[in-house]
């Protein structure tokens, strides 16, 4: 159920507050182009700058604007327990089919801390998956493979986000964890290498730009023609390195205004990117449009909403 190219969605803002309207024209498009799931209220959601209330609005409105077309994959993540058990229990409420829940940041549990959090996720939840989001880059703690295998073994349990890089935990986390785990890669720039190590997909952030390209080629990767899956992501891969040149997701969200999808605004403490990482980013978009125009086409993308009825509140 978890496979593919799932999107890390990005949360658009209008003067401070969430576009709705926006974030329900991204679901469709991305469901349109043939993304396979939606990560609302992740990382690249901005989620840490997201009150409780609009947190919880965002996951609702995506799920309700996806209609059950594909899976909701919510954030819920928290460095404290007892709000990461809140938010689960809203998503599951909502409607959403899995939640994303980051390891606890700052304040770096030990392995049996990090256990227990878990443990106490499972406890509460009343049935919905739970997939472990494994980023030591911005966490700064790592769950190692050993404790990756036993925390599959808890009854919600059913996958890894993993942000690592490592290449060699799938294998590892074959060996060691439940039948079934779903692997999922968090790093675009290193998809190829995870996908044909035995990786079931990844939560992109480059799908937010070319989702049908990210589609394409996980769709390749199914059909086992790594020929033509390496040739997408060797698309993809200047947009792979570059979004990630000044913290995401503000690269990301300065291509998607250009695309007219969203209004350019991020939350403090980021801020928009400066002007030498906009012409970079012009520069690799023009490329991308000369070259592939055959295939893909970004700077005259829109989403033309005829009728405002369409995106309502649920």
């Amino acid at each position: 159920m978890f496979k593919g190219s799932i999107v890390a969605l990005v949360t658009p803002f209008k003067g401070n507050e969430i576009d709705e309207f926006a974030l329900r024209k991204l679901v469709d498009w991305h469901i349109s182009e043939g993304t396979d799931g939606i990560v609302p209220v992740g990382t690249t959601g901005e989620s840490p700058t997201l009150n409780h209330d609009e947190h919880e609005r965002v996951v609702e409105i995506v799920i309700d604007q996806s209609n059950k077309r594909v899976p909701i994959i919510a954030g819920t993540g928290s460095n404290s327990t007892a709000e990461a058990i809140n938010l689960l229990k809203h998503a599951e409420s909502a409607g959403a089919d899995a939640a994303l829940v980051v390891t606890p940041y700052y304040n770096k549990p030990t392995p049996e801390g990090l256990y227990a959090h878990y443990e106490a996720l499972d406890s509460a939840s009343s049935g919905i998956p739970i997939i472990i989001y494994n980023i030591p880059s911005r966490s700064v703690i790592d769950i190692n493979v050993d404790l990756m295998g036993r925390l599959s073994h808890l009854q919600s349990i059913v996958g890894v986000k993993d942000a690592t890089s490592d290449i060699s935990r799938i294998k590892e986390h074959n060996e060691l964890c439940e039948d079934g785990f779903i692997q999922l890669s968090g790093e675009d720039e290193t998809i190829y290498e995870y996908m044909i190590n035995g990786g079931q997909g990844c939560i992109s952030v480059t799908a937010n730009i070319l989702p049908k390209v990210c589609s394409d080629m996980h769709k390749a990767f199914s059909n086992n023609d790594l020929e033509e899956a390496k040739r997408l992501n060797n698309i993809l891969m200047p947009l792979h390195k570059s979004l990630f040149i000044e913290t995401s997701p503000s690269p990301v969200k300065y291509i998607l205004s250009k695309m007219d999808l969203i209004d350019y605004e991020i939350r403090l403490p980021l801020v928009k990117i400066r002007q030498e990482t906009k012409s970079i980013l012009d520069e690799i978009i023009s490329n991308l449009e000369i070259k592939y125009q055959h295939y893909i086409k970004i700077q005259s993308i829109t989403v033309i909403i005829t009728d405002a009825s369409l995106y309502r509140a649920p």
